[in-house]
């Protein structure tokens, strides 16, 4: 499965940007597909993920009310619409994919796309 990230940019707090997430390859196989970030000095962190049985949606206490994930059916498009930006959301954000239900765990995502960078400034 190769994915690719874009639509990432420079916004001001409070704005809205949305992230894409194009995937080729084996998706049937697919479980879940979801978003990391990572801030400069900081670790990869989960932000969301879309497990493909059921389209239920998961978050990070830190995004939740701010951010939607969804998808298409045929797992070849994955969005992040991000609202009410904060500075502390500027990181590289990485489109990933696996084929285990536990979509909170780095661990379950064995394919990673190369990060779209996001930098929202106060």
């Amino acid at each position: 499965v190769q994915l690719q990230a874009f639509g990432g940019g420079l916004v001001q707090a409070g704005g809205s940007l949305r992230l894409s997430c194009a995937a080729a390859g084996r998706t049937y196989g697919l479980y879940a597909t979801g978003w990391y970030r990572q801030a400069p000095g900081k670790e990869r962190e989960f932000v969301a993920a879309i497990s493909w049985s059921d389209y239920n949606t998961y978050y990070a206490d830190s995004v939740k009310g701010r951010f939607t994930i969804s998808g298409d059916s045929a797992k070849t498009m994955v969005y992040l619409q991000m609202s009410g930006l904060k500075p502390e959301d500027t990181a590289v954000y990485y489109c990933t994919a696996g084929h285990n239900a536990r979509v909170h765990l780095i661990s379950s995502y064995p394919y990673w796309g190369q990060g779209t960078e996001v930098t929202v400034s106060s």
